[in-house]
């Protein structure tokens, strides 16, 4: 038994950067490199089809804090500050009785140290707004509640475990909701590197590549050793907070959240590792363990980011807003998914202004043309730019945009991406047919 009798239970988000969701054994990766991934999600429940809402640092954590879309949070790109007025995870779970803290990466603040206010409510802090920036793998530096520096000895991973045992060491007694963010497997922005811990990228060069990366090369055959490399680091992070619940006697009444901000094409897909609508960029790892989640399986109906923040809500037993733009996922836990969406819905920022909408089937993007999406949030004209088909090429090597025999899907899937644009408030925008192409396939292999 634990040793408070609180029933309210406590919850880790443990919160990865650009990772992959066949980095992880569920999914089918050969090199073990998550067996407490594994674990967590065989015995807990394991979200199978988990895709961010905007794949991109800033935007994502704004839609996990919040449980609404970037571009209703207003952060729908880097550098924009969530604002004040949006009450994010740390000030429910305050007024429901429970200590919050924070830890690692926070990319939501305009400064550095992170002002109180715009720490979204969070009473311990020990965080960087731009953790790629103010450390490297072996030289951790964040800010504590008072704003002064603190240098963490260790690989990154591993100081802000640290941390993170420290925080629930001292604060077992009573309920308390953590988020732990770590930078890894994110690349190194200085050197344009995926620095793994000293001896492991070396056991990974040229073990596996996952078949989009083989296709399309990209700068994987570079960075693949190191970034599995910091998977796995991350992973054996994992298990030493699952060991150090076991050794306080807190197992039982801990809720752990696994998931990622987004996934990386390694230069494949554009000129950098994200901000796209393929598989690669947007669908994430995700798992739930702990009271409420165990034993509950694989689910397969497409979850968002913008779920998560109300299924936590709910499963504390914490009313969820209703002016959430997401649900709960508890209802697919116990078995009940008949009005469960049949798609996921993204934006994208920056490198254009992109929708896109994810069924089981198939993958339906458009882009404004000519838009800049550093400058805007929406687009009044967009146009088709992608359709694959994901039963029959999962890996997105065959763009069906503007084939004339997929017309009658693409129109369909046009209408049910209009709809959810209206559902959440986005402007009223018309969708153009992409370039009529004769035959059954582009001339192009993938978009550039």
């Amino acid at each position: 038994m634990r040793e408070s009798t609180l029933q309210q239970p406590n919850i880790i988000v443990f919160f990865t950067d650009q990772q992959r969701w066949d980095t992880t054994g569920v999914h089918g990766n050969p090199l073990g490199l998550t067996p407490n991934l594994d674990r967590m999600a065989v015995e807990g429940t394991h979200l199978y089809n988990s895709f961010t809402s905007q794949p991109v640092c800033g935007p994502a954590r704004s839609c996990l804090q919040t449980g609404l879309y970037a571009t209703s949070t207003g952060s729908y790109r880097n550098g924009i500050p969530l604002a004040h007025e949006h009450r994010t995870l740390a000030h429910y779970f305050k007024d429901a009785g429970y200590k919050t803290g924070y830890i690692g990466k926070w990319h939501l603040s305009k400064h550095e140290p992170v002002p109180v206010e715009d720490r979204g409510g969070y009473d311990e802090w020990l965080a960087s707004n731009l953790l790629e920036l103010s450390s490297d793998a072996y030289q951790t530096m964040l800010y504590d509640n008072d704003g002064q520096e603190v240098h963490l000895p260790g690989y990154r991973v591993d100081a802000l475990t640290d941390a993170a045992i420290r925080y629930i060491d001292r604060c077992r007694k009573d309920p308390f909701f953590l988020f732990i963010s770590y930078l890894e497997p994110h690349h190194q922005n200085h050197s344009d590197n995926y620095p793994a811990p000293v001896g492991y990228e070396g056991k990974y060069i040229d073990r596996w590549t996952p078949p989009d990366l083989r296709a399309l090369g990209g700068s994987s055959a570079q960075h693949l050793g190191g970034y599995y490399g910091m998977v796995k680091r991350l992973d054996e992070a994992l298990g030493r907070l699952m060991d150090t619940l076991i050794s306080l006697k807190l197992s039982d009444n801990t809720i752990i959240l696994f998931t990622s901000d987004h996934g990386c094409h390694f230069k494949t897909r554009n000129g950098e590792y994200k901000r796209s609508a393929h598989e690669s960029s947007i669908r994430v790892p995700s798992a739930l363990y702990g009271p409420g989640f165990m034993g509950g399986g694989q689910i397969r109906k497409l979850v968002s980011l913008v779920d998560l923040p109300p299924t936590l809500l709910d499963a504390a037993g914490i009313q969820v807003p209703a002016h959430m733009q997401g649900r709960s996922v508890l209802p697919l836990v116990r078995g009940a998914s008949s009005d469960w969406p049949d798609e996921a819905y993204v934006q994208i920022s920056e490198t254009q202004i992109g929708r896109a909408i994810r069924t089981e089937r198939w993958k339906y993007a458009v882009a404004a043309p000519g838009k800049n999406g550093w400058e805007e949030a929406h687009s009044d004209v967009y146009v088709e730019e992608l359709l694959y088909d994901l039963y029959s090429d999962p890996y997105e090597l065959d763009n069906l945009a503007g084939i004339e025999a997929y017309r009658h899907i693409a129109d369909d899937l046009k209408e049910r991406l209009l709809k959810k644009m209206k559902e959440i408030n986005e402007p009223t925008a018309i969708i153009e047919p992409a370039a009529r192409v004769v035959g059954y396939r582009r001339p192009e292999l993938r978009m550039s």
